[in-house]
């Protein structure tokens, strides 16, 4: 080899070398496509390394054979979350939320088919509050959707799925998270630590004792609110939509409360076994074992569909933030076996990959008004 190629072969390695480099350490092109590249691969990879769940597993997993099954689930939910052996217990008690009628919220000034808002606000444990909106509609269809936002923030976040739904003549109760939006941060007291200002969900741990679960406060609000309606309205169907965090509480609430007859979840939650990053792990009520060694996120799905009900699971395919890509495959027919063999229910997988957000698309919106009722 005559030098001058040599001299050649050699710069051309050494820029390869250091652009190569630059790549990794400043995120300059092709670092993006590569690394989309790799998330396939390696979710592709996650499956087929989970492969087995769908083929030997799943049936211990899923402990849930007959109608005696799910009760026995049901009522170990409502004695988690409540400490009560029933829902119905729960509903006996009759606690209400506060309710001013008729606020204003420029916010929501140019809404059409908005006939007013009342806000209901629901006080808990440790002065925790939650602040929900009633969007009540001018010409009404008798039904109403729970909306629930996620960590993301306050439920202006789902103007779009609000305004979507009053169009429809749908009443909208918009909630979020604790801790989240309106609701409030306060200053607790906790034996043996001081004072301390909650604003995350994993300083709710720290409020554990023998008489009192901290999980319950993301679905006091829930199911407080409900009493409330059947109290006040005469709604013939309750549906629920949640995005993110707003999507696993309505996993877990619908799994409980036989009312809610649709649910659909947007980019809120998957099985263990599926969570391979950082993103998807998930936060303390996301993966608090003292609930999910008894009740699983596939036996959660079995009792959000089961009976007079429909679950809808939806995920954005290129979702940035959350459950993304296909692990969904090793368990949707799975459950459909098992809601198929229990006699009665509804569950379905809904894949939306017209955008690369985390949201609720009007796709997926279309999909849900489509799916109700």
């Amino acid at each position: 080899m005559k030098k001058s190629q040599y001299l050649l072969i050699s710069a051309v390695f050494v820029v390869v070398f250091f652009y190569g480099l630059s790549v990794g350490v400043y995120n300059i092109f092709p670092y993006e496509f590569l690394d989309s590249s790799n998330d396939a691969l390696f979710g592709q990879k996650t499956i087929e390394n989970n492969q087995f769940v769908n083929q030997a597993d799943m049936d211990s997993l899923i402990k849930i054979d007959n109608k005696s099954d799910i009760d026995q689930k049901r009522n170990f939910l409502t004695e988690f979350f409540w400490n009560v052996g029933s829902l119905q217990s729960l509903k006996d008690k009759i606690q209400l939320p506060e309710v001013e009628s008729d606020i204003s919220d420029s916010r929501y000034n140019n809404f059409q088919n908005l006939l007013r808002i009342d806000r209901l606000t629901v006080e808990m444990e440790y002065g925790i509050n939650s602040v929900s909106y009633l969007f009540i509609p001018e010409q009404s269809n008798e039904k109403l959707i729970l909306y629930h936002q996620g960590h993301g923030g306050d439920f202006i976040l789902g103007k779009n799925t609000i305004q979507f739904f009053l169009d429809r003549n749908f009443t909208v109760l918009a909630s979020t998270m604790p801790l989240v939006g309106m609701n409030n941060q306060p200053v607790v007291e906790i034996d043996g630590l001081g004072k301390m200002k909650l604003i995350s969900h994993d300083q709710l741990s720290l409020l554990e004792t023998n008489y009192f679960n901290p999980m319950r406060l993301f679905l006091d609000p829930i199911q407080i609110n409900l009493n409330f309606l059947d109290k006040d309205y005469d709604f013939k169907q309750y549906s629920m939509i949640g995005i993110s965090g707003g999507g696993w509480t309505t996993v877990v609430y619908s799994a409980i409360d036989e009312r809610i007859s649709d649910s659909f979840s947007v980019a809120g939650s998957m099985p263990f076994y599926l969570r391979v990053n950082d993103r998807d792990i998930g936060d303390y009520e996301q993966t608090n074992i003292d609930l999910y060694e008894v009740t699983n996120y596939l036996e959660l799905y079995v009792l959000s569909a089961y009976g007079e009900k429909k679950h809808i699971q939806i995920f954005n395919k290129n979702d940035p933030c959350c459950f993304s890509g296909n692990g969904y495959e090793t368990y949707e027919f799975i459950i459909k076996d098992k809601i198929s063999q229990l006699g009665k229910g509804n569950f379905q997988i809904f894949i939306d990959d017209t955008h690369n957000e985390h949201k609720i698309s009007d796709t997926a919106l279309e999909y849900i008004a489509k799916n109700i009722g």
